[in-house]
């Protein structure tokens, strides 16, 4: 397992957590909208993940020769982004856990847990509008990287419900890679790194590599989450609820054109089981089909090429090393 990108995320995680936790304390003297709105915001983002995404962003900057300091309100906005995409998906798959906790919807009711995330994604554009660090220019380019984010995400999003509401299992590797570039690589890596090399004054070869970088490795960091999610331990987040939900990952993409078990499979995936016999049999099928090592084999392919990206582009020697690693971090988070 590498070790430097997760040293990385924890040792500036807790500064980014402070800033992020600014923009929802102090900000109202009304007790309902305090209760309604901001302290069910605090808590949701005090309750975060590993913060990648903002963090990497922040790597950007310095590996171009920037001021980490001044790339915050974007990769604040980031993970506001994030933020909204978790509360909303959480509604839309009825979710019951985040992060070891019960969703926002559960808690605190379905409409204000969607007007909850309506905020998170206002603050996506407020963040670096009204950053002074940023100058005009700036600002303008590094919106319209979130504003595209924003909408390429929402693209895949509607993909991946919409092949779920209407029984769609006859899909091919190109629509899932097509559907998870759009809904995940965009966010998790290529807008964020592209954000950052802008915010840190990059040159185009340098801002094109890095958001090439970002895009295979965010897709990759996708296909990993979808395996731990498979065949990670039982104490790994939602442990193969992609199942239950019916999710067309790679995996069951890659099983489902088994003409063998494509029958089975699919009366699975369409059941909503969460039975522990039903699930079992849904892994020993991705198995036997080799469609678990497909999708292990291309998150590698994927890493690969990313590295070649950076390869005799100029950058920052502790940062080129920082991403490399981050690299290799993504895939090997079953190790």
């Amino acid at each position: 397992m590498a070790n430097a990108f997760a040293a990385y995320l924890s040792e500036h995680h807790t500064d980014l957590d402070d800033y992020l936790l600014s923009f929802f304390t102090g900000k109202t003297e009304h007790a309902d909208l305090e209760r309604y709105l901001y302290a069910p915001l605090r808590t949701f983002t005090e309750n975060g993940g590993k913060r990648h995404r903002p963090l990497i962003c922040l790597a950007a900057c310095k590996a171009v020769g920037g001021d980490p300091a001044r790339a915050r309100s974007a990769a604040a906005a980031i993970e506001h982004f994030q933020s909204a995409a978790l509360i909303h998906d959480d509604i839309a798959d009825h979710g019951q856990l985040r992060r070891g906790k019960p969703c926002l919807y559960l808690t605190e009711g379905t409409g204000l847990a969607i007007n909850c995330g309506d905020l998170d994604l206002t603050l996506v554009t407020d963040a670096v509008l009204n950053d002074p660090a940023l100058d005009n220019a700036t600002r303008v380019r590094v919106l319209r990287e979130l504003t595209a984010m924003t909408e390429r995400t929402i693209e895949g999003q509607a993909l991946d419900l919409g092949w779920v509401r209407d029984g769609r299992f006859n899909l091919t590797i190109e629509d899932y890679l097509r559907m998870a570039t759009l809904k995940t690589a965009h966010y998790s890596g290529a807008v964020p790194l592209a954000c950052g090399a802008i915010i840190g004054g990059g040159s185009e070869e340098q801002i094109a590599a890095l958001r090439s970088f970002g895009m295979d490795t965010g897709l990759a960091f996708q296909i990993q989450d979808d395996l731990i999610n498979i065949v990670g331990s039982d104490h790994a987040k939602d442990w193969r609820t992609d199942i239950t939900e019916g999710k067309r990952t790679l995996v069951a993409v890659r099983a489902l054109a088994d003409e063998r078990f494509h029958d089975e499979l699919e009366t699975i995936l369409s059941s909503g089981t969460s039975a522990s016999a039903d699930l079992d049999r849904a892994v020993w099928i991705f198995q036997e089909t080799g469609a678990i090592e497909f999708a292990r084999s291309y998150a590698a392919d994927l890493t690969a090429r990313a590295k070649q990206a950076l390869a005799g582009i100029e950058l920052d020697a502790e940062s080129r090393a920082l991403f490399l690693d981050m690299a290799d971090f993504f895939i090997e988070r079953l190790s």
